[in-house]
């Protein structure tokens, strides 16, 4: 498979870049993607089968179940670090191992709606918190240990938005690649 191919089906969004401003149409905009992402997740796979669950979106890459998995883990992770940033100062985060995290058994095996229900609990809780945060609060910040970088929230909202629509293009290319994708879902941004 080509490079570039390959790229595509690693990254159908693009690479996330932070905007140089960050607006407060930016942050509401996000906000809102957070907040349609559980239902969207949910409506893109519920009826897929076991087989097509356990279908790679790409080669090498997590099946549709472990992509599942993981968007939930991620924005629960993330949901902490808000927490953590808004309640210390410059709190230093715990990263955690995603691709070990794939492979561990519920990632694996699990009905993925233990996953959606936990998403649309996490983004309810989310969203709640965010769109009651001050423009003092969106600047507060958190640093990841890997490298020392400090990550403000009110761009970490546009990561995780990111994050979300990057991987539910990841099982959408999949699905429109199989003919798989409902007409209904076809017709979604």
């Amino acid at each position: 498979m080509k490079a570039s191919t390959l790229e595509n089906l690693r990254y159908p969004i693009g690479h996330f870049v932070t905007p140089t401003e960050i607006t407060d149409i930016m942050i509401a905009d996000w906000i809102a993607e957070l907040e349609a992402l559980p239902v969207n997740m949910d409506d893109l796979v519920k009826d897929l089968s076991e087989e097509q669950l356990a279908t790679p979106y790409r080669p090498d890459g997590w099946t549709v179940r472990q992509v599942v998995h993981h968007v939930a883990d991620s924005h629960h992770n993330s949901y902490v670090r808000f927490k953590w940033a808004l309640t210390e100062d410059r709190p230093l985060i715990k990263p955690y191992d995603e691709k070990a995290w794939a492979q561990l058994l519920d990632a694996r095996t699990a009905p993925i709606e233990l996953s959606l229900n936990h998403l649309k609990a996490v983004h309810g809780k989310l969203v709640y918190l965010l769109r009651g945060l001050s423009g003092e609060e969106l600047q507060r910040t958190f640093v990841h240990p890997d490298d020392d970088s400090e990550s403000i929230l009110a761009e970490n909202i546009g990561k995780y938005a990111w994050h979300g629509n990057h991987h539910f293009a990841h099982i959408k290319s999949l699905l429109k690649r199989e003919g798989w994708l409902p007409f209904t879902i076809d017709r979604r941004p």
